[in-house]
């Protein structure tokens, strides 16, 4: 059968057997994962509404949580869970994708690293990298989750985490959601006070990262505080 002959709904998946994923427009992907539209609009023009409202973006449009998808008429409570974990996927894979030992030698390194995990939060997290005298990444950890201040990150944990994969460097790193990556009073005050305790156990603090969207900011390039 033809794919002109198809209800729309339909052609998405027919054209993705036929022709291969790749000749797939991006509302058609959407509209796979909806798997189906309303009774105004096929899944295609649904997914097209969607889309455009979001500039046509998926990194805007991983940023909806599913009570911001229901808001489009059309779509219930399943379909905005099926869109919101198609995206989760996607940002697990991407994360995956980086070796498992990577080596940090330049800031791009560490924002390749922790950007698919902190780039579209809508909340701030806060990790870090411990890394071996080599700057190979041996183990990372997440130490905070909400609003990031000088309570909120368990130094102890910190250099705990660190003694028990023999790192000799940290570099810590935190989201700002705002898109801004100018760092704040509290990320300054923060930083000095983990670069000090540091210096006690011969664990230097290499880099402050902040992530903010696609841009970031680096403590160490800008040669902020003392690390």
């Amino acid at each position: 059968m033809s794919i002109k002959f198809l209800a729309e709904d339909d052609r998405p998946r027919e054209k993705f057997l036929q022709k291969g994923e790749n000749s797939l427009s991006d509302s058609e992907l959407l509209a796979i994962i909806m798997g189906s539209g309303s009774r105004e609009e096929s899944a295609v023009e649904l997914a097209r509404r969607i889309l455009n409202s979001v500039g046509n973006n998926w990194h805007n449009l991983s940023k909806l949580s599913v009570i911001d998808l229901m808001k489009f008429r059309g779509i219930g409570e399943a379909k905005a869970i099926s869109i919101s974990a198609a995206l989760e996927i996607g940002r697990r894979r991407s994360a995956q994708e980086i070796p498992e030992n990577p080596r940090i030698l330049k800031p791009e390194d560490t924002f390749k690293m922790m950007s698919p995990l902190l780039s579209d939060l809508q909340t701030e997290e806060f990790w870090a990298l411990f890394l071996n005298r080599n700057n190979v990444v041996i183990h990372k950890k997440q130490l905070a989750k909400g609003g990031i201040s000088n309570s909120s990150v368990d130094v102890r944990i910190l250099f705990k985490t660190a003694l028990e994969h023999f790192a000799t460097g940290i570099i810590l790193v935190h989201n700002h959601p705002s898109g801004n990556p100018e760092p704040s009073k509290d990320d300054i005050a923060l930083t000095q006070q983990i670069a000090e305790s540091g210096k006690l156990m011969d664990i230097r603090i290499l880099d402050h990262f902040i992530i903010a969207q696609n841009k970031f900011f680096s403590f160490a390039v800008e040669k902020l505080v003392l690390i």
